[in-house]
């Protein structure tokens, strides 16, 4: 399914105001995402986790783009699959990532993130291991001007974790929700868009395999889906196969995101957990939102009364 911007926006411009009513009954609930959006996909980072006795902050694995004298952007981009339960959009996503920045310097606060939703290659006879397909939409969220509260609608927000291992936590907000299909994979890019001649760079932190995400699909539905590749005892758990990093470049002028030469992304010993880790295929740190129940019910009824009135005004 090819959903461009535009297409979306027409089809769902009413959630706008079905969120507002949301907030609004909400009253002054604050926080992270908003008070009427629910988890449906939960990748926690590592950090601060202990593993028999050692504990493991993980990695930043890079994932920035830098404009250039073209006016494009270019560098490395990461992506993960998803996929879950529930056939809601996604219209929230936090995830988490922290700066790569040379000692001393002090780094260059990302302004915006290309957030892109793709489709899925699977695993075959002539693909050894998975990677994005076609675009399906994608968005560009700049930074918010107060990071307390949920962030407006195509804005992030960002929190540090803690500053022992330099993490943040971000917050994004789809102005165009992403319409999902249950059980259906789809992939994640999240790349920090920075300016020329920036002194720091970003990474999208991976995440603790040490917790099982209860929400995203497991076999036979999806294969192999949420799955432990580890024991029980030293469980290693991942979704399908692996995340991957790619050359990433992005065009503002006509809103293309294009990328090349997929690898796929493996843990690293010693930073994120004992030795061998690195046998097991990486995953990233992120977590997808939906409307509840009550607010999606708004938004279809709303949707229903917009595609009424078109329908009069175009035999009026």
């Amino acid at each position: 399914m090819k959903v461009s911007n535009t297409l979306v926006g027409q089809s769902l411009a009413l959630f706008a105001v079905a969120a507002g009513a949301a907030m609004f009954a909400a009253g002054n609930a604050r926080g992270d995402p908003y008070p009427w959006q629910i988890l449906k996909f939960d990748q926690q980072p590592l950090n601060n986790v202990n593993i028999n006795g050692a504990v493991y902050n993980g990695t930043d694995e890079p994932s920035w783009a830098i404009l250039n004298t073209a006016g494009s952007y270019s560098g490395p981009g990461v992506a993960d699959d998803f996929a879950d339960l529930y056939n809601t959009p996604v219209v929230h996503i936090s995830w988490w990532g922290s700066y790569l920045t040379p000692t001393g310097a002090v780094p260059t606060l990302v302004p915006n993130f290309q957030v892109t939703f793709e489709s899925d290659v699977p695993v075959s006879s002539n693909n050894p291991f998975s990677h994005p397909g076609s675009v399906l939409l994608t968005q560009t969220l700049t930074r918010a001007t107060t990071a307390a509260g949920p962030p407006p609608a195509d804005q992030f927000t960002e929190q540090a974790v803690t500053s022992a291992s330099n993490l943040f936590l971000y917050n994004g907000e789809l102005s165009i929700p992403f319409p999902e299909t249950a059980n259906t994979v789809y992939w994640l890019k999240i790349v920090a868009l920075l300016p020329p001649n920036t002194t720091s760079q970003w990474g999208w932190h991976n995440r603790n395999y040490t917790l099982q995400d209860t929400l995203a699909s497991t076999p036979p539905a999806v294969t192999p889906g949420e799955h432990n590749a580890g024991t029980a005892a030293s469980p290693v758990w991942s979704f399908q196969d692996d995340a991957v990093t790619s050359s990433f470049n992005y065009f503002p002028a006509n809103g293309v995101v294009s990328e090349t030469d997929y690898k796929p992304l493996f843990y690293h010993d010693g930073v994120d957990g004992p030795t061998g880790i690195s046998s097991f295929s990486e995953d990233m740190a992120y977590q997808l939102y939906t409307p509840e129940p009550a607010s999606l019910a708004l938004l279809a009824a709303g949707g229903l009364g917009l595609l009424l009135k078109r329908k009069r005004m175009r035999f009026a």
